[in-house]
């Protein structure tokens, strides 16, 4: 398991002994390698999702895709499930999100990001999840990586939403 603190955080996250973490580089269907994401910063594996629970507290605004800007996220866990979001701004927007399906409510990355990069030493945000989620750790609530599971029972247990937002 994970264990974050930090302010407004004491979160443990429950992981599969059989998935992998993975960085940025990929291969495409033809077997050539790629960077779908850069600049990359973060290694990531999908949780267990009924093993989470504790508060998390986001440092940074998240910007979901129509550009909607969440600010002082808070959630809180229980058992695997959000049991409590809350923002200064889009809070009904992030309230709606998460029942948008069964998995929508629940995690399907954790992703660690060192304090060395080069993206968070800027201080700065630019308001785009690809860049900004290399300034820090950070988690995806919704669809998890089967890809990542080194078997079908593990694929099997990862969480399926229609959304994954970081």
């Amino acid at each position: 398991a994970l264990h974050y603190t930090g302010p407004g955080t004491d979160f443990t996250v429950g992981l599969f002994q059989s998935a992998q973490w993975q960085a940025a580089r990929f291969s495409t269907a033809d077997g050539i390698p790629h960077m779908p994401n850069l600049p990359t910063e973060e290694v990531f594996t999908s949780p267990d999702p009924t093993r989470i629970d504790g508060v998390v507290a986001a440092s940074k605004p998240l910007v979901l895709i129509d550009g909607t800007v969440v600010r002082d996220l808070v959630v809180k866990f229980e058992k695997g499930r959000v049991a409590q979001l809350d923002s200064s701004t889009a809070q009904e927007t992030m309230r709606t999100i998460i029942t948008r399906d069964d998995g929508a409510a629940r995690l399907g990355e954790v992703a660690l990001v060192d304090r060395e990069g080069r993206i968070g030493a800027l201080d700065t945000v630019f308001y785009d999840t690809l860049i900004d989620e290399n300034a820090a750790s950070h988690i995806a609530l919704g669809r998890a990586f089967p890809f990542l599971a080194d078997d079908e029972e593990t694929a099997s247990r990862m969480n399926e939403s229609d959304i994954h937002i970081d």
